[in-house]
């Protein structure tokens, strides 16, 4: 059977696709191919001249907007400005193992950025989707040890990798609520999730997990990382499918549809997480 590539993208004339963290890297990738499928493409960026920059020159229609997702003021500004159908939301922003701060609203910047703020940006945006939600996660959500009740890290010692790591796992839970919710409602909007498997990006260049780019050969190249992303936005998957390299142990290869670790199926953990985080961030109640 053919490995699917961007090639294979459907046409996309008539629909708008929302990608955070666009600017650079996978979603910018994304953002591309998206375009030259007909797509119109919104990349809400926290810089929006390095936004337009870095679609200048590319073939189709993009409009940049300013979104900073760690912000819940900025993610409820954005939110209430939105008017018209969307099609697909692309949560994609996100960092990597970087060192305790806080935000504006005193929430964890690397949860705001990789967990809460994307669940309030999503919840807000829920009365304008028609099609999906991809939220991009990380085979590390297999490594979490998540606490609900310290979701965001203020009774337990901050270690930036575990933080990663929880971020992710809270991530594949909120796919597998929202998708409950999504169907007793009765909606056709559908939550997939994708990963890239590890593929050569600066999300960890400062970490010391970026020392795996050195085994380049092993892993997947960024082109190839955000073919997840492109079949979970477009392909006629399963509501809360999970879409990663179809290569040993989903590291590299081509997509498909796989399994997330077990702790990601826990439906009452899923439940439980929902609840803390609308305590979080006033969102999804």
């Amino acid at each position: 059977m053919a490995k699917w590539t961007a090639a294979d993208l459907p046409e996309l004339t008539g629909r708008t696709v929302l990608i955070t963290g666009a600017g650079s890297g996978l979603g910018l990738i994304t953002a591309r191919e998206l375009a030259c499928a007909g797509a119109r493409v919104v990349l809400a960026v926290r810089n929006t001249e390095k936004g337009r920059l870095a679609v200048s020159g590319m073939p189709g229609e993009f409009d940049v907007r300013h979104l900073d997702v760690a912000d819940l003021g900025s993610v409820r500004r954005f939110a209430q400005e939105w008017s018209g159908a969307l099609d697909v939301l692309i949560n994609n922003a996100g960092v990597m193992d970087i060192p305790a701060a806080r935000t504006a609203d005193g929430l964890d910047v690397q949860t705001a950025t990789n967990y809460t703020g994307p669940f309030a940006l999503t919840n807000l945006l829920l009365p304008h989707l028609t099609d999906r939600v991809v939220t991009v996660i990380s085979q590390l959500h297999r490594q979490s040890k998540l606490d609900v009740d310290d979701l965001d890290w203020r009774t337990r010692k901050y270690n930036g990798m575990n933080a990663y790591q929880d971020s992710k796992l809270a991530g594949v839970l909120f796919s597998l609520e929202l998708q409950r919710r999504l169907t007793a409602s009765g909606s056709r909007v559908r939550s997939v999730l994708a990963h890239p498997g590890i593929a050569t990006t600066q999300l960890a260049a400062h970490s010391p997990a970026n020392a795996i780019n050195r085994l380049s050969f092993l892993l997947n190249d960024p082109e190839r990382g955000a073919l997840s992303i492109l079949y979970g936005a477009t392909q006629n998957v399963p509501g809360n499918a999970y879409v990663g390299p179809d290569g040993p142990g989903s590291i590299k290869g081509h997509p498909t549809v796989r399994e997330p670790g077990k702790a990601g199926l826990d439906e009452e953990t899923a439940g439980r997480l929902w609840q803390a985080t609308v305590a979080l961030t006033g969102v999804g109640g």
